[in-house]
């Protein structure tokens, strides 16, 4: 997902997926799901995501949120702070 606006985030940060398609608001519950602890991928959502993705692109995805997550975590470690990349610009 690239090029979203600003509500999108902010509707993102406080879980609301409705404004995405099917298999975003799949995958973002499953990135929540994989971010928490103990990580816990109920059957129904895996039923869910299989609908719209196969085995492997599962597979693929999995891996890339647990790289994420493995980064975030090790930043934590060495109070590695953002960049600031994201900032709300006003449009004119």
């Amino acid at each position: 997902m690239s090029g979203l606006s600003a509500a999108e985030i902010s509707g993102l940060l406080n879980g609301a997926f409705e404004k995405f398609s099917g298999p975003e608001q799949a995958l973002l519950r499953l990135a929540d799901a994989l971010a928490g602890a103990p990580v816990n991928v109920s059957d129904e959502l895996y039923r869910e995501l299989r609908r719209y993705f196969s085995e492997e692109q599962l597979i693929e995805l999995a891996a890339d949120a647990a790289q994420e997550n493995y980064r975030a975590r090790w930043n934590r470690v060495f109070d590695v702070g953002s960049d600031a990349l994201y900032c709300d610009i006003p449009t004119r």
